[in-house]
Order: C-alpha cells, then structure tokens, then sequence
C-alpha cells in the first residue's frame, strides 16, 4: 500500500460523524419602502417611486436628459451593449438603467442578477447608474434577502448606494472607483 492509500484510509476511517446544520433563527427587521430609501439616502444614493414600470422612461428624460451615452434593456438606450462589449464601449457609458430583484431595507442594498446587468462590468463602469425596483420585492434584512436569492441564479452582486471609500484622509469620497451616483426608481 503507497503512502497516498494509507492517507487516504486513515482518513476514511476516522472522519466524524454527519451532524445536522444549525437552525437559524428569524430575524426580524423594518422592511418597510421608508427604512429602504431612509438608509439608501444614507449611503448616498435616492430613490423615487413611480406607479408603474413604464413611468421609467420619464423619470431618466427628467433626471438625465444632459448624458449621451445611455445603456438599458428597460428605457430607450444610445449605447448597444452585450456580453463582450469591450472596455472601451463600456467606458463611455454615462448611465446604465438596469432591473434589480431584492431590495434590503436594513442596507439599502439591491440584488442584481448577470441576466439584468446586460454586461458584468456596466454596474460599475458607468458613470452614474440607476436601478428598477418593485418595491414589493424589498426585504428587511440579508438573512430574508438570500432565502430569496434560492431561486434567482448563480451569479449577480448586492449594489448598494454610489461608489464611495472614506479612506484617503478619513474623508468620504463619492464616485471615487465606480458610479458616481445611484437612483433607485422603485415602482
């Protein structure tokens, strides 16, 4: 017997016995519109509700009517943008209008699945980005929004507010790595 099989059956013989995974408490929270925009204007991004999905268009007209470069499945987009638009396309994107799934009230955070953001670098490369909430779809803390996450797919990221890092002279700086600013139309 080689050294690797005498491991390998040392191994075997002495693993531990299966035990069951913990039970994890519910936790409770406010997973109320307010608490949602209240911490989301906390972290520097807004939010403004509309009564239907097909007010978004308006709101970007209002809100953004001086940006060229508009990239979106959900509004009337300039920029064509796929899976391997390259960098350089990607760069001049001044807004990026893209659906999120899963609000959390407790950290203004909002699921966004790969499907949605119609390239992996548009959230973070655009200059500002807004993102499309059913406001129904907001959840009071991490805990309810990865029970959620069960049944959306495999890969996505939790965007929450504008870019920003407070560790240049402890001073906060917004837009400093990523969109400089973050509008949640919740509808």
């Amino acid at each position: 017997m080689s050294s690797r099989e005498k491991i390998l059956a040392s191994v075997k013989a002495h693993k531990p016995a299966l035990i069951d995974l913990p039970v994890i408490p519910a936790f409770e929270g406010d997973g109320s519109i307010e608490k949602f925009k209240t911490v989301l204007t906390g972290i520097g991004g807004h939010a403004i509700e509309v009564s239907s999905k097909t007010e978004c268009q308006q709101v970007i007209d209002t809100h953004y009517s001086d940006l060229k470069n508009l990239a979106s499945t959900l509004v009337k987009a300039t920029v064509e943008i796929d899976t391997s638009t390259s960098k350089d396309i990607l760069e001049q994107v001044d807004l990026a209008v893209v659906e999120g799934v899963v609000g959390v009230a407790e950290n203004g955070a909002i699921w966004v699945p790969e499907a949605n953001m119609i390239n992996r670098a548009l959230p973070f490369i655009t200059q500002h980005l807004v993102l499309v909430l059913d406001k129904t779809n907001i959840v009071a803390n991490m805990h309810e929004a990865y029970k959620k996450l069960d049944t959306i797919g495999n890969y996505g990221a939790f965007i929450a507010g504008p870019s920003k890092t407070a560790d240049i002279e402890q001073s906060l700086v917004i837009g400093a790595h990523g969109a400089r600013s973050m509008m949640v139309i919740l509808y």
